[in-house]
C-alpha cells in the first residue's frame, strides 16, 4: 500500500457549521461493566485537526487510489460554544466523477458505548487478518487490503460516538446530554451536517451503515436528519439489527428461539433429517414453530393441558438440541444466558453470544451462565491492536489520548426506544425513495434475526414503501465481516444496494 502524508491542523472556527436546532462490548472481569478511564485520560482539546494521507488498495478486484482524512471536528451550538469533538476517518476514492456525484456513507458501531474500530477494520480499505471463519490469531497481528470494502461503491466515513474512541464531550459539557436514543441521534446529525458542509457533499447520495445499536441510531437518525437539518438519505443499511420495540418475557423467548435452532443445527446437534437441510430451511421451520405451536403454548400459561405441554416440550427439544427434562424444568422458557451454558454442557463447552459458532470453557462447568463471550474473546485483541497501530502508522494520527474501545455511557436514556420504528416509518414515507437493507446473521444471539423481522413486519409501511425494504441473511454471527465467505457476500449485497439506491 502506497502512502504519502500532508498535515492540516487548527481549521478556522469560521468553517464551523452551526447546528440547526447493541452490542455492549468490553466487559470487565466476571462480567462487570468496564471501569471508565481516569478523568485525565478522557479529555481531549476541542479543536478541529485532521491528517490527510494518500493510499491505494485492491478492492473488488481492482486497484483503487483513495484519500484518507483522519481527525476531529468540533460540533458547536448556535452560539459557537463547543459541544463535542467527533473523531472520524473518511475514505474518498480519487479521480473519476465529480465528488458531489459520488455516494458517501457514514459508518459506526453501536453498544451503546462501542467505538467504531470494529466496522472500521472490517469494512474499511484495510482489514485485520483472521482465520477464514473469523477466529483471531495470536500476535504479531497483520492487516491487508480489504477486497470486500464498500469503497468501490461509496466513500466511507467511520465515526466514533461521543465518549467512545477518540470522541469526547467538550470541556464543561455534561456527558449525559449525549447518552440516549434521541440525544445520540441529535449530536450525530450535527456531525453529519458539519461533515457534508465542509466537504462539499450536500449533493452526494447519502447512506447510513450501522451495526448493532448503530442500527437503532440509524433508524432514529433517518427522522432527525430530515427534520433537524433537511438532510434526506438515499439508503440505510442495518447490520445485525436490534429490534426497535420493547419485548415482553414470552416475546423475548419466541424471538430468540429461531437462533437457538440454527445454532444447534450448526453444531450438528439435531436429528439427521434436520441436519441435512440448509440453514435457510431450518430457520424457516424454527420461525413457524416459534410463532405457531410454541407461541400458542406460552399464551395459555398454566392452563395448557398436560398432553399439549408434553408435545410442545418434545418438539422444542427436537428443534433446539436441549433435553426435554431441561425444557420442562425451565417451563418452556430458556433465557439466552442459560442457553449459552446449557446447549453443549455435556462437552463442557459454552457458546458465543455475538457468534454462536464459537465455543469456550467456564471455570465452573456446572454454572448456569457463561463467564465470558468466546466469540468476542477470540478476535477483540486482534481488532484493537491492528487499529491502534494502523491509525498511527498508516493514517498518521499520533494522539496519545485514551482510545475508549468500550465506554461507560450509562445510564442510557431509552425513553424514545418504543418510537424508533415509527420514526423510521415516517422518514421512509416522507422520503418515498429511501431504501432499507436489513442484514442478519443466523448465529447472532446479541441481535437475533427474528426480532428485527418482527419489527419491520409491524411498522405499518404502505405497500408502495414496503417494496423499498429488503433482507439478506448470512451463515455467520453478529460481525458478519469476520467470516471470509460471508464477507464476500456482504460486499456484493451492500454494493448492489448502494448502486440501486441512486441514479448514476
Amino acid at each position: 500500500m502506497h502512502t504519502s502524508r500532508m498535515m492540516i491542523g487548527a481549521l478556522s472556527a469560521a468553517l464551523v457549521s452551526a447546528p440547526a436546532g447493541a452490542q455492549q462490548r468490553g466487559r470487565g472481569r466476571g462480567g462487570a461493566p468496564e471501569a471508565p478511564p481516569p478523568a485525565a485520560m478522557t479529555r481531549m482539546p476541542a479543536v478541529d485537526s485532521v491528517v490527510v494521507t494518500h493510499h491505494s488498495a485492491t478492492i473488488g478486484g481492482q486497484k483503487i487510489d483513495y484519500t484518507a482524512t483522519t481527525g476531529t471536528y468540533v460540533v458547536r451550538d448556535d452560539e459557537g460554544t463547543p459541544k463535542a469533538t467527533f473523531f472520524f476517518a473518511a475514505y474518498t476514492k480519487d479521480g473519476g466523477a465529480n465528488v458531489a456525484d459520488r455516494p458517501v456513507a457514514f459508518v459506526y458501531n453501536g453498544g451503546p458505548g462501542s467505538a467504531s474500530l470494529f466496522t472500521h477494520m472490517g469494512m474499511g480499505p484495510q482489514e485485520v487478518v483472521l482465520t477464514p471463519d473469523g477466529h483471531g490469531m495470536p500476535a504479531p497481528y497483520r492487516i491487508r487490503d480489504n477486497d470486500d470494502s464498500f469503497l468501490d461503491a461509496t466513500d466511507l466515513v467511520f465515526v466514533d460516538a461521543v465518549s467512545t474512541g477518540y470522541s469526547r464531550p467538550a470541556a464543561g459539557q455534561n456527558p449525559a446530554q449525549f447518552y440516549g436514543v434521541e440525544q445520540d441521534a441529535n449530536i450525530f446529525s450535527d456531525f453529519i451536517d458539519l461533515y457534508i458542509t465542509r466537504n462539499g457533499r450536500w449533493d452526494s447520495p447519502k447512506f447510513l451503515i450501522g451495526e448493532s445499536y448503530g442500527t437503532t441510531r440509524s433508524a432514529e437518525l433517518a427522522g432527525v436528519l430530515e427534520h433537524r437539518h433537511d438532510i434526506y438519505l438515499n439508503g440505510i443499511v442495518l447490520l445485525s439489527t436490534m429490534a426497535f420495540a420493547p419485548w415482553g418475557a414470552d416475546d423475548r423467548t419466541e424471538f430468540f428461539l429461531p437462533t437457538y435452532v440454527t445454532s444447534a443445527w450448526y453444531h450438528h446437534l439435531l436429528a439427521p433429517d434436520l441436519e441435512k437441510l440448509s440453514v435457510d430451511s431450518v430457520a424457516q421451520i424454527a420461525r413457524t414453530f416459534a410463532h405457531g405451536e410454541y407461541a400458542q403454548a406460552l399464551e395459555q400459561g398454566d392452563e395448557i393441558s398436560p398432553t399439549e405441554y408434553a408435545r410442545v416440550t418434545a418438539d422444542m427439544a427436537r428443534l433446539t438440541g436441549l433435553s426435554p427434562d431441561y425444557i420442562d424444568e425451565a417451563d418452556l422458557r430458556v433465557s439466552p444466558q442459560r442457553w449459552f451454558a446449557q446447549l453443549m454442557r455435556n462437552r463442557r463447552l459454552i457458546m458465543g453470544r455475538l457468534d454462536s459458532r464459537f465455543t469456550g470453557y467456564n471455570r465452573d462447568a456446572a454454572s448456569e451462565r457463561a463467564e465470558y463471550d468466546p466469540s468476542e474473546a477470540s478476535y477483540l485483541g486482534a481488532f484493537t491492536a491492528t487499529f491502534m497501530d494502523y491509525v498511527r502508522r498508516d493514517l498518521g494520527w499520533t494522539s496519545d489520548a485514551f482510545y475508549a474501545v468500550s465506554a461507560n455511557v450509562r445510564p442510557w436514556d431509552r425513553t424514545a426506544l418504543p418510537d424508533v420504528a415509527e420514526t423510521l416509518r415516517s422518514a421512509m414515507t416522507e422520503e418515498s425513495s429511501l431504501k432499507l437493507l436489513v442484514l442478519c446473521g443466523y448465529y447472532d444471539l446479541a441481535t437475533p434475526f427474528n426480532g428485527i423481522e418482527e419489527t419491520v413486519s409491524h411498522m405499518g409501511l404502505e405497500p408502495a414503501i414496503r417494496k423499498n425494504v429488503s433482507f439478506d441473511y448470512y451463515a455467520s454471527g453478529h460481525m458478519v465481516y469476520i467470516d471470509q465467505k460471508q464477507h464476500d457476500k456482504l460486499h456484493r449485497d451492500v454494493d448492489a444496494f448502494i448502486d440501486g439506491a441512486y441514479s448514476h
